[in-house]
């Protein structure tokens, strides 16, 4: 059934709080991964950060909208009990809690009142309210549609340019990844040009040049994808150049028979499409620039101690 969302654990949450005293978030997360008949892997699925399980994380945020609502309150670190609100729930409870339910309560009402403040922060907030999702989950959701717009565009914008300015922009990105020196040396890495061989650009591996990376650059349309015999073209120009390693760039896509000729040579030749391309250029800042930083923040539990 996979991992529950965080409002499908409130009332489970909850009802293993009733047991009497007060309980510990992690015996309660065991407890409740046994109840659910979670696998190992779902056990074990990390939240971006690698710094907690998916299912601990959802199930803190359960505990921690029950206390804002009133239904639980915190006793000590990693510890809290049900409060006789809770109890009162639990004498006739719903068939699930949500975050809508929650709402009846003053405190948790308050507690929304004051989380939204403009206008444009009770959008979220509703917006929440209304996905199974946790808050830091729609954060994260949201930023994947934010970087997959922004790929979009960048290839969008590679593909209009001239095929200098691909062959350019792709020596520019080896470069801020790591390899051919400086951004200033760019001009020195280009190659491309009437006679080249074949071979658009030359990068160094090491700060020594000691082992080399010749690079082709295809500007193509979307569709307009790389066959086997272009990689067989290129491999042919490696050899000229007596090349152990190349790298074919393209801003469409390579055909299956492309990928299994590159697996199948002698020189180790790696292929990048057109999404490939994008999503490293967000990772490096090559084409574009952070405007904002978001800061997702949690209780130093040591603090606290």
């Amino acid at each position: 059934m996979g991992v529950p969302d965080f409002q499908t654990l409130m009332l489970p949450v909850l009802k293993t709080a009733a047991g009497g005293g007060e309980v510990r978030i992690r015996d309660v997360v065991d407890i409740l991964a046994d109840e659910f008949a979670l696998t190992d892997e779902e056990r074990a699925h990390l939240v971006p950060s690698k710094q907690q399980t998916t299912f601990g994380n959802r199930v803190s945020w359960a505990k921690s909208y029950l206390s804002k609502a009133g239904l639980v309150e915190p006793t000590r670190r990693a510890h809290f009990r049900i409060t006789e609100t809770g109890r009162q729930v639990l004498n006739s409870p719903p068939d699930r809690i949500t975050v809508r339910f929650l709402e009846q309560f003053p405190s948790f009402k308050s507690f929304r009142d004051g989380e939204a403040g403009t206008a444009e922060a009770a959008e979220v907030v509703l917006s929440v309210a209304e996905s199974p999702l946790t808050p830091d989950e729609v954060m994260r959701q949201a930023h994947l549609r934010i970087e997959a717009s922004l790929a979009e565009e960048i290839l969008l914008r590679v593909r209009s340019g001239t095929p200098a300015f691909f062959e350019k922009t792709v020596v520019r990105l080896l470069i801020t990844m790591g390899y051919g020196g400086s951004v200033t040396e760019l001009d020195k890495a280009l190659v491309g040009k009437s006679g080249d061989d074949g071979v658009d650009g030359i990068i160094d591996q090491d700060p020594l040049g000691l082992d080399r990376v010749y690079v082709q650059a295809k500007r193509y349309a979307d569709g307009n994808t790389v066959g086997a015999g272009a990689i067989r073209d290129f491999f042919g120009s490696l050899n000229l150049f007596k090349a152990t390693k190349g790298l074919f760039v393209t801003t469409s896509a390579f055909t299956a028979s492309a990928r299994e000729t590159a697996d199948r040579l002698g020189t180790r030749i790696v292929l990048i499409d057109g999404i490939q391309l994008a999503k490293l250029m967000i990772r490096h800042e090559v084409g574009c620039r952070i405007e904002e930083t978001l800061h997702i923040k949690r209780v130093d539990e040591d603090f606290f101690e």
